[in-house]
C-alpha cells in the first residue's frame, strides 16, 4: 500500500471508523495525551503516537516510508496493511490551516469522498484543520482487496516555523477500532 502522492504525497492508507472527534490533544497548549504503551513518530514539526504490539502498528525506515513522508508507521493483517499512519513536513506553501488543509485534500485519491472538515487544536499548536473522508481501495501495493471501504483523517495545520504539516491516518472497514483512532488524533502534537 503505497502512493506516491503528496497531500500532494501520501503513503496510501486505510482507515476505519465513524469518527466522532471534536478537538485534539488536550487544550491546544502542553503536551499531548499518549496512552501507555504507545509508540511515537517524532518529527521536527509535528509528532503522533500510535499503538504498538502484535495488534498494534510497526514503524516504518525512511527507505520503507517514501520519500515525501517524514515518519510513518503501518499495521499489517494477514500479510496485508490495513491501516497507515503518516506524517509529511513542509508539504506545500501556505499561511494558514485553511491553505494546508486544501493542499492536503489535493492529495486524497482520485474518487474518495470528503465527509467533513473542521477546526481543531492539537497540543502545542495554534489553528488547524481536520479533514475526514471515505474511498475505496485499489487492491495495490498490499493493501486490502479491491473495493474495501476505507476512511482516513488528516489534521493540518503550521507548526511553531509556520511550516505545513499533515499527520494522516486511513485504515481498512473494521482495521482499527473507533478508541484507537481517538487516541491516536488526541496525540498529535505540534513543536
Amino acid at each position: 500500500m503505497n502512493t506516491r502522492r503528496t497531500h500532494g504525497a501520501v503513503v496510501t492508507g486505510l482507515l476505519t471508523a465513524a469518527l466522532t472527534l471534536s478537538a485534539c490533544g488536550k487544550d491546544g497548549s502542553g503536551t499531548a495525551s499518549v496512552p501507555d504503551g504507545w509508540g511515537t513518530l517524532d518529527t521536527k514539526g509535528v509528532s503522533v503516537s500510535y499503538p504498538k504490539g502484535p495488534r498494534g502498528f510497526t514503524e516504518r525506515s525512511a527507505a520503507g516510508r517514501g520519500r515525501y513522508n517524514a515518519a510513518a508507521a503501518v499495521r499489517k493483517q494477514d500479510g496485508r496493511t490495513v491501516s497507515v499512519i503518516t506524517v509529511q513536513l513542509d508539504f506545500t506553501k501556505a499561511d494558514s490551516a485553511e491553505q494546508a488543509a486544501i493542499a492536503a485534500e489535493a492529495g486524497i485519491e482520485m474518487g474518495a469522498r470528503i465527509t467533513g472538515e473542521r477546526d481543531v487544536q492539537p497540543a502545542g499548536g495554534k489553528e488547524a484543520k481536520r479533514v475526514d473522508f471515505t474511498f475505496k481501495a485499489t487492491g495495490e501495493d498490499g493493501g486490502p482487496p479491491r473495493g474495501t471501504p476505507v476512511t482516513g483523517v488528516i489534521v493540518t495545520g503550521l507548526d511553531s516555523h509556520g511550516r505545513t504539516y499533515a499527520v494522516r491516518v486511513d485504515a481498512a472497514r473494521g482495521a482499527l477500532p473507533a478508541a484507537d483512532l481517538k487516541k491516536i488524533v488526541d496525540s498529535v502534537e505540534v513543536h
